[in-house]
Parts: C-alpha cells; structure tokens; sequence
C-alpha cells in the first residue's frame, strides 16, 4: 500500500510548484509518474529535453539562484554528489553564487544597532555604506573599530530564517514522498541530504556558530605560521551580526605572476595540503569551503582562510577509514581503497561487493599511471562515490565533502604549483597525522575515561557478585546459548564423545596387549603370546577402521549426521 500523498499546504503551493518544474524539466519526470505528483502540481511541459547537456546544466544552476537562498545552497550541496549527478552538472553548480542586490543601508543600520545594542557611529568610527559583498543570506562591509583595528562586518538579511525555513519545510515533505514512492529517492537518500542541508544552513543562520567554527580552527592550526585565520571580535558579534579582523589581499587565483615570482609558491601548496589533511585527519574539523574566493594571499605572503559558515565535523571512526582511504589511492592499493570505503559506507540490499571492488581497483589503477601534472585526488573521490552508488553503497556525508573541498583545493594548488604531486604530500603527512592519532587515543582524558570505568566496575564488582552467587544458590542462574540448530550441535558433540572415547578404549588395549607381551606363556602365536597378539591385532584394526571412518564419512557428511 502506497503512503498518504503530503498535505499541500497553501503556503507553499508555489514551492511545490517550482521543485516539480525542476524535475520535469532536468529530466527526471518519471519521479513524479512513481511519486503521484503529477495530477497534484499540474501539467507540466518537458522543454528542456532535446536542450544540449552543458547549457541545462547551466540553466539548472542559474534556475537555482532564482528560487533562493535555501535553492542555492541545495545547488551547493548537490555539486558535491557525484553519485547523483553527471559531471557537467556538478561544474555548473559547484560555480554557483548568490550575489543578489544589496540591503539598504538604512535597514542594515537598523539590524546592525539592534542586535549589538549602541548605535553605528558609537560602536565604529568609521561603517562603509557599500558592501564589499552581497550574497542572499547576508553582505559584508568595511568599517573599523573605535581602537583603530580593520573590521568586516557581516549583517544577515531581514526575515531571511522565515523564507529559508519555509524552503527546508517544502523541501523535505517532497524528499519524503519521493523516497517513499521510488527506488532512486531510496537509493539517493533524499530525506538525509534535506537533513544535512537544514543542519547546515540553520548553522549558517546563526552567526555565533560561525564564529565558533573559526575560533576552533584558529586554534588548531596556531602552530601553521603560513596561514592565517582572522580574529573573532566576540562584543561585535551575535547571531545576526558577525566582526572580524580585516584580511588585506588578493584572491589567490588573481594574484599576478609578478607577485607570485616573490612567493615561495611550491613551500605555500605544500603547506596548504598538509593544513587540510590536518584538519581532516586529526583535528576532525575542517573548513569545507576553500574555493579561491575564500583564500587570499595577504601582503606578508601568507595565505588567509576566509568564511567559515560551511564547516565540516568528521567522527574518530571515520577519519581512521579516510586516511586509509587517501594513502592506498596515494599508493595505488586498490583492494585497500575498496576496503577502507567499504568501511565508512552503508550497503543496501542490492550492493555488489565484487563489482564495487573491481572498479575501484580499476580506477586506483588508472589513477596510478598519470603524470605528476595529470594527478589530482579530488576527482578520484567524486569518482569512488559514483561507483558506490551504482554498486548500492551509500556514503557518509563527510566522504562528499571531503571531494568538494579537495577538488577547489586542487584547483589552488594548481595556480600555485602546477608539478607538484599531492600523493607525495599525503604519503609524508601519513607518518605524522598516525603518531597524533596514537597520542589523541593514549591522551589524558582518555587515560581518565579508562579509570572512571575501572572505578565503576570495581564499586559494582561486589553487588554483582552477589547476585550471581545468590542465582546459583537458588538454582536461578540459566546460560542461553543462540546456536544454528541445537540438534545437529548435540548429535556433533555426542559424535566427538564417541570416537574420543573409543580411541582411549582402542590406545588400552594396544598399551595392554604391549605389556602382555613380556608374558611367559604356554599358549602362543607366531612365537608371541596368542592373548596379547589378538589383542594387539584387533585395536589396530579397529583403529585403523576408525581413521578411515573419519578421514571418508566425516568430509561426505559435515553436518554430523553419519551413521
């Protein structure tokens, strides 16, 4: 019996509307045939169809941005599935941006004031009227503080939670039919990517949680002088107003050459590798957005993190898996690759293992034998969560984004130091990040963790004892034992007793019959005594009969049911 169709509300009738139109129209109509949908959102025309691939990508991108903020950022999200979509589709959506036209400033004043409680000009003296940047949930401007410091202020659009809200709602009760009603809804797992992206964007919508996100990677990477990450201003800052300290710099891809000649570019995309693989595979928060707009090169030649919305939290578990997985892609281990996705993913009732594992063999293959320029790590993980989904293997979200963040990290790198060899940076990184593994696990208050257990199993040692000695007394205590089939279990130990207990008689009676030889006897046989001779003869026969009996009966039958 199919599941009640979702309850269209009034509100979001044109949500409903615009979500069909993006399926109709890039494709996929079949899901509303399998979803019920179509008879309620309306006939919708297919007019994209005979449209070249490239151009409805674009299109599906630039749609996107016309629908909104929470569209945009499911346009984000989606350029990081590559077992959803074809690779044209996550270029055109990897590219997309949400400038839209800008707040007033008057409104902007008003928010600004409200949220920090003192007026503009009391708290800076000086608030630049024109944004440096728009995007839809927010826009940055200059200002600076009354001590003299360089700040960005970033200030959140009014009524913005309301719309984006409303979106996620629609978004998810379309999620839920679809994975109800059709097998690629259940297959992509629509409900968990709606999730993820509603965990993401309300941590977008308060700006305290941002300022939290650089604070911790200000702190993780203090001791990585080539980077720097800017100074929180907690008194300016609250969950619709953000101050930071002012980078002064240029978009790593736009730097000139001539500026790049004074760099040390190859030691800064050395650096740049080991900073992420650091946050990846040892602090297990990591900035999950480094696309050139969000790295500068400042004036003193260091490279300066920038927006810190889109952070991503990696379990202990997982991160173990991930470096198993970077080192045999590194060092062409394909079975290992396999092995350590295999890990980190869940397999549905149709996963094919065999076919998982040769293709990712195959492609660990292929990756090996490029050329040094031709290498890039990103690309492969896009590629092993394609070859997941289409073998029933679903990932973990921290894979996805893992292959986003090393795919515009590759693109960095590049401008930086086309030669150099990102399985070479891995490879020596590998030997560090497992001995901070090794002390994260041996650290302090994991030592205390273990003593708090010890204590509890100590302080209950006593009251449990009793109970089980009471249950004994008592004739109370039972031991449940789950086998197969009981009965083939105890017809296979009666077995073993037997033939146990016959090769003790069978070793008697040779042991007898040895020590009878060194009677005197009238009576004899072949010049032996005739009694211990039969004896002799007899337990070796029936020995000999018992080997056979086992090494022929005991393989035709493994159930342990010969006679």
């Amino acid at each position: 019996m199919r599941p009640a169709l979702i309850a269209l509300q009034p509100k979001k009738l044109s949500r409903y509307a615009a979500i069909t139109k993006l399926l109709v129209k890039y494709g996929r109509s079949d899901l509303l045939d399998d979803a019920g949908l179509r008879d309620q959102c309306g006939d919708v025309q297919d007019t994209a169809a005979s449209e070249d691939e490239r151009q409805r990508a674009e299109q599906l991108a630039n749609d996107l941005e016309q629908m909104g903020p929470a569209f945009i950022k499911l346009g984000q999200l989606l350029s990081t599935r590559a077992d959803l979509l074809p690779p044209v589709y996550l270029a055109a959506l990897e590219r997309l941006q949400d400038d839209v036209e800008s707040t007033p400033y008057e409104t902007i004043e008003r928010i600004v004031s409200e949220e920090l409680g003192v007026r503009l000009s009391r708290g800076f003296s000086e608030f630049s009227e024109r944004p440096l940047a728009t995007a839809s949930i927010g826009q940055v401007h200059r200002a600076k503080l009354r001590d003299g410091r360089d700040v960005i202020v970033k200030v959140q659009r009014p009524d913005i939670r309301g719309q984006i809200v409303d979106d996620l709602d629609a978004m998810h009760e379309m999620a839920e039919l679809l994975e109800a009603r059709t097998e690629f809804g259940r297959q992509a797992g629509l409900v968990a990517l709606i999730e993820t992206l509603r965990e993401s964007l309300l941590n977008e919508l308060d700006y305290r949680q941002e300022a939290a996100n650089a604070a911790a990677l200000r702190e993780n990477l203090a001791d990585y002088e080539q980077f720097i990450i800017p100074e929180v201003i907690d008194d300016y800052t609250s969950s619709r107003v953000i101050t930071m300290q002012y980078l002064s710099g240029a978009k790593i891809t736009d730097v000139s050459p001539a500026v790049l000649l004074e760099v040390d570019r190859r030691g800064l995309a050395e650096a740049l590798v080991a900073v992420y693989l650091h946050q990846l595979l040892v602090d297990g928060v990591f900035h999950s957005d480094p696309h050139p707009g969000n790295l500068v090169l400042t004036r003193d030649h260091r490279i300066g993190l920038l927006d810190f919305g889109m952070v991503t939290h990696v379990p202990k578990d997982q991160r173990r898996s991930l470096l198993q997985l970077l080192l045999a892609l590194a060092d062409g281990e394909g079975d290992e690759a396999a092995r350590a996705a295999l890990d980190m993913g869940a397999a549905g009732r149709s996963f094919d293992e065999g076919a998982f594992h040769k293709q990712i063999s195959q492609l660990v293959a292929e990756n090996e034998s490029k050329r040094v320029d031709q290498l890039s790590v990103g690309p492969g993980i896009m590629e092993i969560q394609r070859i997941a989904s289409s073998c029933g293997l679903r990932l973990p979200h921290a894979l996805h984004m893992l292959g986003k963040t090393l795919l515009n990290l590759d693109r960095v790198v590049e401008t930086l130091d086309p030669t150099l060899d990102p399985t070479e940076i891995i490879r020596a990184q590998s030997t560090e990040i497992m001995r901070l593994h090794s002390r994260q696990r041996l650290s302090l208050q994991q030592a205390y963790n273990a003593m708090l257990e010890g204590a509890d199993l100590l302080q209950h040692l006593p009251q449990r004892a009793n109970r089980i000695t009471e249950l004994i007394a008592s004739n109370g205590l039972k031991v449940e034992v789950d086998a197969i089939d009981e009965h083939k279990l105890i017809a296979g130990l009666e077995k073993v007793a037997n033939r146990v207990t016959t090769g003790l008689v069978l070793a008697a009676l040779i042991v007898g019959a040895s020590l009878m030889m060194h009677l005197e006897t009238s009576l004899t046989l072949l010049g032996y005594p005739a009694i211990a001779l039969v004896f002799f003869i007899s337990a070796a026969t029936f020995g000999l009969v018992l080997v056979y009996r086992s090494m022929t009966t005991d393989q035709a039958d493994p159930t342990g049911q010969g006679k």
